[in-house]
Order: C-alpha cells, then structure tokens, then sequence
C-alpha cells in the first residue's frame, strides 16, 4: 500500500525484509573456486551511523566506500530475475546487499537523499551509485544471474544520519515519485551514439 502525498515528499509504505551483516568479505578470487564461509547475519534490526555504515558490517568506516557503505535492493528485482531464468526462488541474502525491502523503486533516488523508518531512528541515506552486480552472482545465485541483475543490482549509499534499521514495516520517504510496481524493472542506460 502506498501512503503517497502530491508533493515531495512522497512517502511509501514498505517492507524490510533482511538486514545482512557480515565482517568479511565472502566474494573475493575466482568464482569457480567458491565463496569464502564467513560470518553473515540477517539481523533483527542494525545501527547506523552517519558517514561510517553498518555497524559490524565489513564496509564500516572504510574510507573507500564511505559513499557506498549501505547497499539496498528491491527483492522485486530479485523475484524477476527468476522468473526469467526460471530459477526457481533465490536467496536474497546471496546478493550480499545489506537491506532488502519490498515496495519501492530504487533508482529514481540515485543522486539524493531518502530516509527509511519513522520517527528519532530513522536513518537517511544519500544515495550515490548503482550497486553494479559481480561474476558470483552466477556462481551463487543461478546462471545468467550476473546479466540479468545489470541494471537492478540496488543502490549504494552514504548514510548522513545516525539511525537504527529493523526488519518489518517501514515508511520510505523519497524527494522524488516512485513508482512500487517498477521495483524489479531493470534500468539500463541507451547505448552511445
């Protein structure tokens, strides 16, 4: 359902589904050799903090990816990219994103700031980049999922307040239109002249 207003801003009604923690990284080498078995969480809830990331989370205050030290992605994409591959269900947490909602379109809000939850703990985000998908995503996920997932990897982001995140409903609160029924659409740049 969505709660939207006429003017920015817009507020969306969602669901936080996972909120994937893990201190290391667990793609890394060559593919065919397998991922690395590292510590990985679905919290409950996560802390955030402004300008450092995820609390426990393997980009926390890394100066490298202090612009994109929170992914988010659309489990819609997700569910449409098995739908094409005939894939069967995949297991979100493979993606290796760290918040995974339903019911919102993610790459409108590239280039500015959005706010998930409501109230003194919600957090906002700057959203900077695309989260481009790697080779693993067709070791791990299916195969093909690596080019299916172009274009709806999710979105990287800097977090700009300190915040606490939790599984379940949520608002998101975005300066532009989205339009929920998009989520699992990719969205891929025209080819150069």
């Amino acid at each position: 359902m969505t709660r939207e207003r006429l003017s920015p801003p817009y507020t969306y009604d969602v669901e936080v589904l996972h909120l994937l923690v893990s201190p290391e990284h667990a793609y890394f080498g060559r593919p065919r050799d397998g991922a690395a078995d590292v510590l990985t969480t679905d919290a409950a809830e996560v802390t955030v903090h402004a300008g450092r990331g995820v609390v426990g989370d393997r980009f926390y205050g890394k100066a490298a990816h202090m612009d994109a030290a929170v992914t988010v992605f659309a489990v819609e994409s997700l569910e449409a990219i098995a739908h094409e591959l005939a894939a069967g269900a995949l297991d979100p947490l493979l993606t290796r994103r760290n918040v995974i909602l339903r019911g919102a379109e993610l790459m409108p809000l590239l280039g500015g700031e959005f706010v998930i939850g409501d109230g003194r703990d919600a957090v906002r985000l700057r959203a900077g980049r695309h989260a481009a998908p790697c080779a693993w995503m067709d070791r791990v996920l299916a195969p093909g999922a690596h080019h299916a997932m172009r274009g709806r990897g999710g979105i990287r982001c800097m977090p700009v307040s300190d915040g606490v995140l939790r599984r379940g409903s949520a608002v998101l609160t975005s300066p532009v239109a989205l339009d929920p029924s998009r989520a699992g659409l990719a969205v891929r740049r025209p080819p150069l002249p």
